[in-house]
């Protein structure tokens, strides 16, 4: 089930909660207050990130640059 924000209009307070889709807002209330005059909010989407090639070193991990491009055997094959 995702997690939603909301902002209580009563207190201000910000609630997260897990929630189905279908559930009616009516229905939620506030986590301080207890009121049910809540705002969604729009939250910001978390996306995984790759870690990146360490700076200055090629693909195989040398410090040098390669001589040719990746010939998918090896990238800095002489």
């Amino acid at each position: 089930m995702p997690i939603y924000e909301y902002q209580c209009k009563a207190c201000g307070a910000v609630s997260e909660i897990i929630t189905n889709v279908s559930a009616h807002s009516d229905s939620l209330s506030c986590k301080s207050c207890g009121s049910t005059e809540l705002d969604k909010l729009l939250s910001a989407a978390s996306l995984p990130t790759l870690p990146a090639r360490p700076v200055g070193k090629t693909c195989c991990g040398r410090d040098e640059q390669c001589g040719s491009p990746p010939d998918g055997k090896s990238c800095c094959s002489r």
